[in-house]
């Protein structure tokens, strides 16, 4: 298996965890508040990471790295996962996989910028042919979007970009999983503090559905998944298997019908037919 190849599996596999991170984070929202949920998520997976970290002895990383982890932090240890808890008091787990459909675009722009790639303009034709199915399928169904939503789930779409790259051009010397321990560990202490002034009285009444929901973004969305992620886009390129992410959506609306019975209009899932050939064009001109 060549490097561009693995890069595309990994990220793939990181890709399949996040497409549950909207669903279960709709769950939570049945018994948390969406800041404590953010504090909370980051908190038990910046545990797991620093135990992590501890036991496999990992030297601590440089200086000059500090800024960047707390970029990576910023974007998607804070960032995207507030933001996206905030849309989805507006909005529900299948309206909001429509704009993940977006951060391809978003991660291969900030992968121009800050991961220093340049993909050949055949890459930008398709990436933004898959970025306008995802737009022309949310105006199809604007009425059903408030704009608040609307405007929290686009700032969520910038800085989980930044994020992405940002991280991506850390692994390539630090690795994967290392990048996003060391993030959570870093902004493990302020979690933990404002985690603490923000937790509810009582968690009697928290149903068993949201316990489930924490359980599934602090393991899998803020850990497990970032490890296969980031290795991924460190091998494969950011802006190549950032594009994986055009299909995340039609798995994560799988997932709300599922789980959460939401309705998914039909017009959505056959757009992401047109999406995930806009990712196959995308990956032949990187």
């Amino acid at each position: 298996m060549n490097k561009t190849m693995g890069g595309f599996v990994w990220g793939g596999l990181g890709m399949i965890c996040f497409s549950g991170s909207m669903p279960a984070t709709r769950a939570a929202l049945a018994g948390f508040d969406p800041v404590f949920l953010t504090l909370a998520r980051a908190v038990l997976a910046g545990l797991l990471a620093l135990a992590a970290l501890l036991a496999l002895r990992q030297s601590r990383p440089a200086r000059g790295d500090l800024l960047s982890l707390a970029i990576v932090a910023f974007g998607v240890v804070l960032g995207f996962p507030l933001l996206t808890a905030l849309a989805l008091r507006h909005i529900d787990a299948a309206q909001s996989q429509i704009f993940l459909g977006l951060l391809p675009l978003s991660t291969a722009l900030f992968g121009v910028l800050r991961g220093g790639e340049r993909p050949r303009s055949g890459f930008w034709i398709f990436a933004l042919l898959g970025s306008a199915c995802v737009v022309l399928v949310a105006l199809r169904h604007k009425a059903q979007l408030p704009p608040a939503g609307v405007g929290l789930m686009l700032a969520a779409i910038l800085v989980c970009g930044l994020g992405y790259a940002e991280g991506a051009k850390l692994a390539r010397r630090l690795g994967g999983w290392q990048v996003i321990s060391w993030a959570l560990v870093l902004a493990l202490p302020w979690m933990l503090a404002l985690g603490w002034l923000n937790a509810p009285a009582s968690f009697a009444g928290v149903p068993k559905g949201a316990w489930m929901g924490l359980g599934y973004v602090a393991l899998f969305s803020m850990l497990i998944g970032f490890i296969f992620w980031y290795r991924g886009l460190a091998l494969g390129g950011i802006a190549a298997v950032g594009q994986l992410q055009l299909l995340q959506p039609a798995l994560g609306l799988a997932v709300s019908a599922v789980v959460l019975h939401e309705t998914v209009p039909p017009t959505v899932f056959a757009s992401m037919v047109a999406i995930a050939a806009c990712v196959g064009g995308a990956r032949r001109f990187i």
